[in-house]
């Protein structure tokens, strides 16, 4: 794999069965490391060493590895609630199943860092569903740890305050966060840069990605993704902050589809959105520096 440079820009891709295709793809627009998501719909029986071969053969660089889940949509508030991550509990043990599946795959290629959402983490400690999630995290946890895995939350779907609570709560060492900005903005939770630096100590990874708040007119709906740079995040003090904390790892740019699209789209959706990728490649090198 490529040895990165502090801040390296990267791409958030999703993968299947031809790794060579995808990371080919990335690699003709200047890249050399990203991060790599499979939904529930990849078999990833007897993957780990395609990919640990595809990615030694394009030198490439996978710096952290996402799950998604079988049923999740993020058409809206109320429908994320409802079915992504950990939250909905008939599919929970499940997806603590696939979890591990993808942490065994995160393993056998090599990579430091499990991510995905966990869904909305309920500020009331004493919410029925608070315990079991927090459980289920833990033992995730345990489980990654056991490979040398970093088990990353991505952010975005509860305020930055309760975000820290919980990891205080869960209490594992290898329990750190995967910061996205817009996300914050586009579920209406908090203000990004306020909370990359409440919650700086514990960023391992990150995604670029810009958007604008929901509109309050409308309870409920999600706020709109942007091409990076032309929506509310403010890049330019988004990566300045990320030097102030000391973050030194990918700048890792996420807009291969739109929040609206279930993940079944997004495994069909590839490599999307190809201007806007080339723009935010651009704009990222001139911030990093």
């Amino acid at each position: 794999m490529a040895t990165l440079r502090p801040l390296e820009v990267g791409l958030m891709f999703w993968g299947d069965h031809e790794p060579l295709k995808m990371i080919r793809a990335v690699k003709s627009l200047g890249l050399r490391c990203g991060h790599l998501g499979f939904t529930g719909a990849v078999d990833l029986a007897g993957l780990g060493e395609v990919y640990k071969k595809a990615l030694a053969d394009e030198d490439f660089t996978i710096t952290a590895v996402f799950a998604a889940y079988d049923g999740e949509s993020y058409a809206d508030i109320p429908t994320v609630l409802n079915t992504v991550g950990f939250i909905p509990a008939a599919t929970r043990e499940a997806r603590e199943k696939r979890t591990y599946e993808v942490i065994d795959m995160t393993a056998a290629i090599g990579v430091p860092i499990f991510a995905c959402h966990i869904g909305f983490v309920p500020e009331d400690h004493t919410d029925p569903v608070y315990a079991p999630v927090r459980d289920m995290v833990r033992r995730i946890c345990d489980y990654a740890a056991g490979k040398g895995i970093t088990f990353a939350l991505e952010t975005g779907q509860e305020p930055a305050e309760t975000l820290l609570h919980f990891l205080e709560d869960v209490a594992r060492p290898n329990l750190k966060l995967n910061f996205d900005p817009a996300n914050l903005i586009l579920y209406g939770t908090s203000e990004p840069i306020a909370a990359l630096k409440l919650v700086g100590k514990h960023v391992v990874s990150v995604h670029c990605k810009d958007g604008n708040w929901p509109d309050k007119s409308k309870p409920g709906t999600l706020g709109t993704e942007m091409v990076l740079g032309s929506g509310s995040v403010g890049m330019a003090n988004f990566v300045n902050t990320l030097k102030e904390i000391g973050y030194t790892g990918a700048l890792t740019i996420e807009r291969e589809v739109a929040l609206d699209q279930d993940m079944d789209d997004r495994h069909q959706a590839k490599l999307a959105h190809v201007d806007d990728i080339k723009a935010a490649v651009t704009l990222l090198e001139n911030l990093r520096g």
